[in-house]
């Protein structure tokens, strides 16, 4: 199959703040759920974690959603854990069963999503609905950005305005591996972008990334000049001293400039180095990547915006 024109990942940033600017999200009364069960596939139960991880909540993925709701039977018999929020930005899937069991388990269903008429949208008990641009599949950018300002409040023009300003390392293109530092507070950022990484690249290029405080844990034993650290705020230990790029967070920065300013620069990266991404990104939607699931059809190789 013939390479795709498709936008890279910090062009698809670039769109989705533009967008959100002259679209902005409603807020998410986050509150409204005291200690939900947050579930989610993929990139959603990150963003899932990025959005509540400053109250009470309980999280799970698709593979031990079944486990945590065996787990945590008696709080959901004595009404202490009522609501399961799923997060899916198709509304189909693993979201479809994750509801019925949910509901089945005796919990009350709250979906976000981006797309109201799905199947996940037709069963769930409440919906949040969120805009989204078109994009290449499993970029994901406008979906989870528009749940992470809906959460935040952060204002899209002044991360637009920071990214535009970015000043790039002189030698940025010619790294072999880059490694991303996220103040313990973004925790939930790294694992998106450890996903980027499997997406993007697979095991062609060398993307980490690491909270703060998991990259105290040995993650950086080999200084390598050849791998580019960026880290958001100080670094004084991990990588090689000579190769290390700090960016200083705006005060107000939160997790969706986080999430942001990460996924545009890890498009950069794309656009630097051998594209990876666009030339099995059709076989993979069209050929065997839908196969995995049950009753699924061919993905679209460009997801419809809203």
């Amino acid at each position: 199959m013939a390479k795709l024109e498709l936008d890279s990942l910090n062009l698809s940033v670039l769109k989705a703040l533009d967008f959100f600017q002259k679209n902005p999200v409603p807020r998410l009364n986050i509150k409204k759920y005291p200690f939900p069960l947050v579930v989610g596939s993929g990139n959603a139960i990150n963003a899932g974690m990025a959005i509540f991880d400053q109250q009470k909540a309980i999280f799970a993925n698709e593979s031990n959603f079944k486990t945590i709701l065996k787990r945590y039977q008696d709080l959901i018999k004595n009404k202490n854990l009522s609501h399961v929020i799923v997060i899916s930005a198709s509304g189909e899937k693993d979201s479809i069963w994750e509801i019925k069991t949910a509901r089945k388990a005796g919990l009350k269903t709250v979906l976000l999503t981006c797309s109201p008429n799905s199947s996940a949208a037709q069963i769930a008990d409440e919906i949040y609905s969120f805009r989204k641009l078109p994009e290449p599949y499993t970029y994901n950018v406008s979906t989870y950005l528009g749940m992470l300002l809906a959460a935040t409040g952060e204002k899209t023009n002044n991360i637009a305005k920071f990214i535009l300003n970015l000043k790039l390392p002189a030698k940025f293109k010619k790294y072999r591996a880059y490694s991303f530092i996220l103040p313990d507070e973004w925790a939930a950022i790294a694992p998106m972008l450890e996903i980027k990484k499997s997406e993007l690249f697979g095991p062609n290029l060398s993307l980490r990334a690491f909270s703060y405080g998991e990259s105290r844990h040995a993650k950086f034993v080999i200084r390598e000049k050849d791998e580019l650290v960026i880290s958001f705020g100080k670094n004084e230990y991990f990588g090689h001293p000579q190769h290390r790029w700090e960016i200083k967070p705006p005060q107000r920065a939160n997790k969706a400039w986080a999430m942001a300013v990460s996924y545009f620069l890890v498009g950069l990266i794309q656009d630097s180095h051998q594209d990876y991404f666009r030339p099995n990104i059709g076989k993979f939607c069209t050929e065997y990547g839908y196969k995995a699931y049950s009753k699924a059809k061919p993905f679209p190789i460009v997801v419809p915006g809203n």
